[in-house]
């Protein structure tokens, strides 16, 4: 494998290796700056922002225009527009939306804007980020605080009298890290040092785990009251803020986004949640919670998020210091983990990394593809309208609990239907959607066999995560097509291709109960399978499966297991050959449900699988007595729901008579601290009934006091009623007999 095979030049060209930050200007220049090892130099160049129009009487009417460059093919938008500097650019932004009553992006409007000025000037470049460069090469720091306060729980408010700063941790990918605290140093020497040592570590990144919506937000205010100019710029600007969203599948969120000149900002606690997406794993996207999943845990102490910090630094401030630093080591080892997936689509799309972090991947494929159209002069059309169309294959044929369970997929199913049936978006004349999917495939396999050839553990981590990223694409392209906002989207074709999908997935099916397989579950492009009896060769019943498929689609029988417990369709649950557990589905472990409830289930299902069912009532008696006798830990009997919307929208709901009442919505408008869409609100019930209003009895976690005041009916009840659930998966009929006795 040669380097030059896998230049990706050859799939996206690149004029600028090293660069690890671009800045457009205000001026009609970019500011380029590229790292060499320890040093990083600077560069500016031309650049003039751009947009495109509708026809060129359009473009003659906008004023103050610098060039007007036709573009070719059958695409809407066919003219290109340049402008001297950001100024004349941000004009004819408005020119354009007062004379055509319309803005950017509107279904009808006459032109569309690319407002990522950084996605203009690296598509108008030929630019692309990081290229040359491998992830450990970068300069990341990691900065967390801790703030003393005299309001009990609520810490997060940098405006309210009293409360404070008192420890900034610091750390780099060098190993280097500081950590100023009180009493040494006062709240404004720490801020005042804080920077400079930025700037003189000079860093390409920064991570922080929640660090837009509590860190910079608190330092930010405390600058402000301090006089303080929080310049953490490679050019000494000052670090800018703004209200934006985030969305990971189902959640979306409000958070203040901050633009650093020269340096990339990345929340360990979005890329969290962007894992959870796929994995559905993550108990708490806490930074403690996160870190312990991934087994990158520092030593646990004394103090624990919750706990009044004021009164945790009084006691113990020795211990205080101490987790700051473990803060710091674990946000990087969390973002060793899960950042180089997007560090390396950066170097494939027009975006900043920070960007490709915070933009979802039909995103970043449009970005793309967008580029590629522009960079060689041809139109792009406008979006079709969105509507609904049949997804994937999902059914459950048996349920119970079956063992010796076999799973077949199809190899990358609907990028390998789009490729093997050469299937092409409508408005896509240049046919780039296709070919730059064949070509991220060919990288993707070059990647793996280079990764398994690799003769050291950094070269193989290097193109693992290479590999990692294009699949990651790869298997966005179909999504794509069914993204309303895509330039190219296309449903009649995303329709065809899950239609194919099914049939293909029908066709597998049949061939396997021909042989007298038992069909248990069909996941999307995948089955699980018991074998015909007798019936041991996993790559003989492969070969069978693949003759009854077209050329071009591949099967993989890639897993066995012991056992596996078919719940319900795409809820189900697998034993590993050595013993681990894989749940999948809502109603097996969704986050809705409390903690007691999905350890519950997990223990439950093992028993099953394991076939150890002499042991489920001792587990209930387990749980049982632990509710009924206070033991069972608080945290654990606690329900947390994330603010989809905003309070004040969900109060005016409600007095307008919309909407139904949420004990969520409740508790966070009662509480003194200032909830927000996207916050996480934790609360358990009170009472001693099990029949209850949840809003009434609601009572958030954080202002409990020590006290033991869970309302043990309601709880034993829900546990009752969980296990009931699985009553037909167990001997006994009636789910509550035996459940007490030895």
């Amino acid at each position: 494998m040669t380097d030059q095979q896998l230049n990706l030049d050859r799939l996206v060209p690149n004029q600028y290796p090293g660069l690890v930050a671009l800045e457009p200007e205000k001026d009609g220049s970019a500011s380029l700056y590229f790292r060499q090892g320890d040093q990083v130099e600077s560069r500016t160049v031309a650049f003039h922002p751009w947009l495109l129009v509708s026809s060129r009487e359009l473009a003659e009417t906008i004023p103050e225009s610098l060039e007007i460059v036709p573009l070719h093919g059958p695409g809407i938008f066919d003219h290109k527009v340049v402008f001297p500097n950001l100024d004349a650019y941000q004009k004819a932004g408005q020119f354009l939306k007062r004379q055509s009553g319309r803005n950017s992006g509107a279904a009808d409007a006459p032109y569309r804007m690319f407002n990522d000025l950084s996605q203009q000037a690296l598509t108008a470049l030929s630019a692309r980020l990081f290229r040359g460069l491998t992830f450990p090469q970068i300069r990341r720091l990691q900065l967390d605080i801790e703030t003393y306060t005299t309001a009990g729980f609520d810490f997060s408010n940098p405006k309210r009298e009293g409360d404070s700063i008192i420890m900034i941790a610091l750390r780099d990918s060098t190993g280097w890290e500081k950590l100023l605290a009180a009493p040494e140093l006062d709240e404004p020497t720490m801020l005042r040092t804080m920077i400079s040592l930025i700037q003189e570590r000079d860093p390409d990144v920064i991570e922080g785990h929640n660090i837009f919506n509590f860190d910079l937000p608190y330092i930010e205010e405390r600058c402000r009251r301090h006089r303080i100019r929080l310049q953490l710029g490679r050019d000494r600007s000052v670090a800018r803020s703004r209200s934006s969203r985030f969305t990971a599948a189902e959640r979306a969120s409000t958070f203040t986004r901050y633009d650093i000149h020269g340096r990339h900002v990345v929340d360990t606690m979005h890329l969290a949640q962007l894992y959870d997406i796929v994995h559905r794993s993550l108990d708490s996207y806490g930074l403690k919670s996160v870190a312990l999943h991934f087994s990158v845990a520092a030593a646990d102490r004394t103090y624990v998020r919750g706990e009044n910090i004021a009164a945790t630094f009084d006691r113990d401030p020795d211990t205080l210091k101490a987790y700051a630093l473990d803060d710091v080591r674990e946000t990087e080892a969390v973002a060793d983990i899960l950042s180089p997936s997007y560090f390396y689509q950066a170097q494939l799309a027009p975006f900043s990394y920070q960007n490709c972090v915070t933009r979802g991947n039909a995103a970043r494929i449009d970005a793309m593809l967008c580029a590629a159209y522009l960079n060689g002069n041809y139109a792009l059309p406008r979006p079709e309208p969105a509507r609904n169309f049949a997804g994937g294959l999902t059914e459950s044929l048996r349920t119970g609990i079956f063992h010796n369970v076999w799973h077949v997929d199809i190899r990358s199913l609907y990028p390998s239907i789009i490729l093997s049936r050469k299937l092409q978006p409508a408005r896509d004349h240049q046919q780039v959607f296709t070919s730059m999917l064949a070509e991220l495939r060919r990288f993707r396999l070059l990647a793996k066999d280079t990764a398994r050839q690799a003769d050291t553990p950094s070269l193989r981590d290097h193109y693992n995560a290479l590999q990692s990223s294009f699949k990651i694409l790869i298997n966005s392209f179909y999504g794509y097509l069914g993204y309303a906002q895509a330039t190219f989207n296309d449903f009649d074709m995303a329709e065809e291709i899950t239609r194919t999908g099914r049939q293909l997935l029908r066709d597998m099916v049949d061939c396997l109960e021909q042989q007298g397989a038992q069909v248990i579950e069909i996941d999307t492009d995948g089955i699980y399978f018991t074998p015909p009896p007798d019936t041991d060769d996993t790559a003989a019943l492969a070969a069978s499966l693949q003759s009854t498929l077209p050329e071009g689609i591949e099967v993989d029988l890639d897993a066995t297991y012991r056992a596996m417990l078919g719940y319900k369709s795409k809820n189900y649950a697998l034993l590993e050959d050595d013993g681990s557990l894989v749940i999948t589905g809502a109603a097996l472990k969704s986050r809705g449900l409390e903690p007691f409830q999905r350890h519950y289930i997990r223990s439950l299902v093992e028993l099953l699988l394991k076939g150890q069912l002499e042991k489920v009532p001792k587990l209930f008696r387990q749980y049982h007595e632990a509710i009924e006798n206070h033991r069972m830990p608080l945290p654990d009997l606690a329900k947390r729901e994330n603010l989809s919307t905003p309070p004040r929208v969900y109060r005016e709901k409600l007095a307008t008579g919309q909407g139904r009442r949420s004990a969520a919505y409740e508790l966070a408008l009662k509480s003194p601290r200032e909830y927000r869409q996207g916050d996480q609100v934790a609360f358990y019930i009170t009472g001693n009934k099990k029949n209850i209003s949840v809003t009434e009895g609601a009572r958030l976690l954080q202002d409990n006091d020590g006290s033991r005041d869970e309302n043990i009916p309601y709880y034993l009840d829900k546990l009752s009623k969980l296990h009931q659930k699985f009553s037909h998966f167990l001997p006994d009929s009636d789910p509550r007999q035996n459940l007490f006795q030895e």
